[in-house]
């Protein structure tokens, strides 16, 4: 009998055309996988081109009103953080908050809901209430602290603003305006700890010192007595207040008095100085609060706000109809919807009340001035607040149609000048005739009509805005996609070709022999399709990314149909197959897979996903084997329960609560689970069900290495106890104790690469060395979490092992090759089928819920930074953020060493199942890419956009974890099929 080596097989000098061809092969894979890498990190950036491009323009002429404006000043009042329901709604003993401003909507004003849209934060908030548009979405370039566009407002347009408030909101408006005098308090005062009502008081404080100094000052009060003034106080106490203490805190609750008392204040300073009644108030807020104390997504509790509109050129209250109309564009998200009824407790319901978008407060300054609206206004003006008689209502609407109609235009003329082929918005084709029929109609007196032709007209400009918004999207998306399904396409071949049969097969039925040279037409015919586009593209003035996404799409479909000679032979191969098993085989399992990947892409916004897929896995896999393996052998049993414990951690919140003997506790399953899996490889050797796991002559360089381990876990939990005891009491983390959980991280990841390099043995060092550091680094139940996602993946490992028992392979190694000796496999593998894709697949699930299951893979914020306590307590970002990261990556290295050892048992090439990997991780990234949102609370923008990142980035992610795990993982050696068939006869 020949001898064989370790791998059951007889080591044999390899051709040199053999050795030649792998060569050229691992260059062939280096040039994909490069250009992988780029591919997705241009096709990432494609999102800004087409979800985040400023609406702004600039260039438009201001269009004036032609009216006498009814108020000489007016005076805007914000109440940061307000939500309507507070402000509204009587307290416990029956009393309303805010009395004045009661009497207002009862006697000399209206009164509404202002609806915000989200992202619902301070910023975006008074920029649509001041300038008239909502949130610019290419602020995420900005980290969303600033808008990065210019924009127009309506203090611009006054003829002086005077402002107090936030340093974070005044200087917005007011820093680069020199018609202005404004003054904002220290950021010091922002103090989360105290009553932050007295920073309404220092606002009013200032304004009334002003006022005050105008009386003496000659040139002070002239410019008060000026026409066209706006006065703006932000009034920060209630967001405070709500963040530090809840909205239904009694702090935050007085301090709708306050600011109630403030408007009152205002109001009567004002009314004794100016004495002529033409003062017009505004009373609003930016956004409400939500019960948890935060705002940003679009809650009701959110984006209702109250709105309290008097003085001059405001209408005086109305009775309530049954069948109230609310004029404006009306806009209705998934959380908000507008003409909610007025709850009783409120007691308005007899007074006419009047919601408008947020948007659209500031045409009503600019009308109630007599200004022109902000250039950059969407916002529809709300006539049923002003008083006006009906000619100037519809003069008031027509300026502000034109001025969105004027943005309309801008937008179009840019992208006519830019595009090669324009085509316009047809429903304005003809905008003169409707502005010329719009004049006629009032000049002959005929003011309904001229009113529904103005609000028709702005309706057509706000969609003729998005129009132009939008126009790119079309090609732009056409060509991202085309690129993705082209990069999936190369890969799909340049599996078929070198790492399945399917090469052999053809040329058995081919009679000339098949070549791989690309045809250099096809080439010829790309290079000039790919220099006409760069031409029209130039003409254009389109941005060089632009160029990038052709180039990228033009080079990969070119690549393929490089390639038609191979995918000729299969097309022709499939059609002579005479079979239908074979396509229903394929066609099942590809179901069967976009099923698997579409639920994880729902997995990222519902966790409980993995909860179900664990269980009904843990069932259908445990009722599979036992069909084939004898409940005895223990297979069945502790696959379904291993798949039920790591069920239950995606049903647990988010945010982990600290709990530091659960974390102990945590350290004594682990070494459970190590001496469980030790007994396994000591007592199963000669087990027929566990024998591709083990290997009797491989053994251990350390006798006690396991021991070692096993010791350095227990040590980490009673460290663990011991560094959070010191913390808890407020005393300073000991040197020793720090010394000691630096060293003992540091030794237990080096100690695996001295186990056995049978697959259970190196595993469970691997399990046992990465132990220490995540319990280290733990604070809560992600420690047993670790525990569960190891036997898990051994359950992973013990299917696939039982998979071989099944289906008792015995052909020999040597005549698979022979059948396939155009493949260019490493020594050992065989060739991947159609049944392996169930092993990327897999990877797949366990990759994702490596991070589900203990947090939000979308926001590293989820993570707590108290798991770095024990390592470091000086505040070093960089230092605390590589550690948090790390951690987060243990659990990644558990996965993929399980998935290379798994590649190894079933001798099947990793880097084929590394190009399915990817394969199917763009399958996901092609969804995610559509799911990429523009518009939403800043959390629910930028976790879209961190899952298109994240899913993009698995390219390079899982290649470079891939790299650090071969450290591990290079040396297993496994018994080959043959060799265990050969045994068991």
């Amino acid at each position: 009998m020949e001898e064989r080596g370790i791998l059951g097989v007889k080591p044999r000098k390899q051709s040199a055309a053999r050795i030649r061809g792998r060569k050229w092969l691992k260059r062939r894979e280096i040039w994909l996988v490069a250009l992988g890498i780029a591919l997705h990190a241009v096709y990432m950036l494609s999102i800004f081109d087409i979800y985040f491009k400023s609406p702004i323009v600039h260039g438009m002429d201001p269009v004036s009103p032609r009216f006498t404006p009814p108020a000489k000043r007016l005076v805007l009042l914000v109440a940061d953080g307000l939500r309507a329901d507070k402000f509204f709604e009587p307290d416990s003993d029956g009393n309303y908050r805010a009395p004045f401003l009661r009497s207002v909507i009862k006697e000399r004003g209206r009164w509404g809901v202002s609806h915000a849209r989200p992202p619902t934060e301070s910023r975006p908030g008074h920029v649509s209430i001041i300038a008239g548009f909502y949130e610019d979405p290419s602020a995420v370039t900005k980290g969303w602290k600033a808008n990065p566009v210019e924009f127009d407002s309506v203090f611009n347009k006054s003829r002086h603003t005077f402002s107090y408030g936030s340093p974070d909101i005044v200087p917005i408006f007011c820093k680069a305006l020199p018609h202005s005098t404004w003054n904002t308090y220290p950021h010091e005062y922002e103090d989360f700890a105290t009553d932050a009502s007295f920073l309404d008081e220092w606002s009013f404080d200032q304004f009334k010192s002003i006022v005050n100094r105008s009386k003496e000052e000659p040139k002070l009060k002239q410019l008060f007595q000026q026409d066209q003034n706006v006065i703006f106080l932000h009034l920060l106490g209630c967001d405070s207040n709500g963040h530090a203490h809840r909205p239904y805190s009694s702090i935050y609750l007085n301090n709708v008095k306050v600011v109630d008392r403030i408007a009152e204040g205002v109001y009567n300073l004002l009314e004794s100085y100016f004495k002529d009644n033409q003062t017009a108030y505004i009373f609003t807020a930016d956004h409400g609060m939500s019960d948890k104390g935060s705002h940003g997504d679009g809650h009701w509790s959110n984006t209702d706000t109250p709105l309290v509109v008097w003085g001059a050129g405001v209408k005086n209250p109305k009775p309530a109809s049954n069948n109230q109309q609310n004029h404006g564009e009306r806009f209705v998200d998934e959380h908000d919807m507008h003409d909610t009824p007025t709850p009783d407790d409120w007691g308005l319901s007899t007074i006419e009340r009047v919601d408008v978008n947020q948007a659209d407060i500031a045409p009503l300054m600019s009308t109630l001035l007599g200004l022109p609206c902000p250039v950059n206004s969407v916002g529809s003006l709300p006539l049923d607040y002003i008083d006006l008689n009906k000619g100037d209502e519809v003069e008031a609407v027509l300026a502000n149609a034109q001025q969105i109609l004027n943005q309309f235009l801008r937008k179009s003329q840019l992208k006519q000048a830019s595009s090669f082929r324009f085509k316009p918005f047809e429903p304005l084709a003809q905008y003169t005739s409707i502005l010329d029929e719009i004049e006629s109609l009032i000049s002959i007196g005929d003011y309904e009509h001229a009113m529904k032709l103005s609000e028709n007209l702005r309706s057509l400009s706000l969609n003729g805005l998005h129009y132009f918004q939008t126009y790119d999207w079309f090609m732009l998306m056409s060509v991202i996609l085309l690129g993705y399904f082209g990069w999936m396409l190369c890969l799909i071949l340049h599996v078929l070709q070198f790492y399945t049969s399917l090469p052999g097969k053809i040329l058995k039925k081919e009679e000339a022999v098949f070549t791989r040279d690309h045809p250099s037409k096809v080439y010829l015919c790309g290079s000039l399709m790919l220099a006409s586009i760069f031409i029209v593209l130039y003409l254009e003035h389109s941005p060089p990314l632009y160029h990038a996404y052709f180039a990228m799409t033009i080079f990969l479909w070119t690549n393929i149909f490089g390639e038609y000679q191979f995918l000729r032979a299969i097309w022709k191969y499939f059609l002579q197959t005479k079979e239908s098993r074979h396509i229903i085989e394929l066609s099942a399992t590809c179901i069967a897979s976009i099923i698997v990947l579409e639920l994880l892409v729902r997995s990222f916004t519902e966790r409980i996903m993995y909860t179900w897929c664990f269980l009904i896995v843990g069932v259908i896999s445990s009722l599979f084997l036992y069909k084939s393996i004898p409940w005895k052998s223990g297979i069945p049993a502790f696959l379904w329960l291993a798949c039920w414990f790591l069920s239950v951690f995606t049903l647990m919140p988010a945010e982990i609560p600290d709990n530091t003997v659960l974390v102990s506790i945590s350290g004594l399953i682990i070494v459970v689970v190590g001496v469980f899996s030790r007994y396994l490889d000591k007592h199963t050797k000669d087990n027929k069900y566990w024998r591709y796991l083990v290997n009797r002559y491989s053994k251990p360089k350390f006798p006690i290495l396991y021991h070692l381990q096993a010791l350095l876990v227990g040590l980490s939990s009673v460290l663990v106890y011991l560094s959070t005891s010191h913390r808890t009491e407020k005393r300073e983390l000991l040197a020793l104790h720090q010394m000691m959980n630096w060293s003992i991280a540091g030794i237990s990841m080096v100690l695996p690469l001295f186990s056995a390099t049978d697959i259970l043995s190196r595993l469970t060092s691997i399990f046992l060395g990465f132990a220490p550091p995540f319990l280290l680094l733990s604070i809560g139940y992600e420690a047993v979490f670790y525990g569960a996602l190891g036997l898990a993946l051994f359950g992973w490992i013990s299917f696939e092992n039982a998979l071989l028992y099944v289906n008792k392979p015995n052909k020999s190694l040597t005549s698979f090759e022979a059948e396939n000796g155009n493949i260019l496999l490493e020594e050992g593998d065989r060739c991947l089928q159609l049944s392996d894709i169930r092993i990327p697949v897999v990877f797949l699930v366990f990759f994702n819920i490596a991070f589900f299951g203990t947090g939000n893979f979308a926001s590293i914020a989820s993570f707590e930074i108290s798991s770095v306590y024990r390592f470091i307590t000086i505040f070093s970002p960089f230092l605390m953020a590589a550690l948090l990261i790390f951690k987060l990556f243990i659990p990644f290295m558990l996965v993929i060493c399980a998935f290379s050892a798994i590649t190894k048992l079933v001798k099947v090439p990793r880097s084929g199942c590394y190009f399915l990997v990817i394969l199917c991780s763009d399958v996901m990234t092609i969804h995610f890419f559509f799911l990429v949102k523009s518009t939403g609370s800043w959390m629910e923008i930028g976790n879209s956009i961190s899952h298109f990142g994240i899913v993009s980035a698995q390219v390079v992610f899982v290649l470079l974890l891939f790299a650090l795990t071969n450290i591990y993982t290079k040396d297993i050696q496994t018994q080959s099929t043959n060799q265990v068939s050969r045994k068991t006869m």
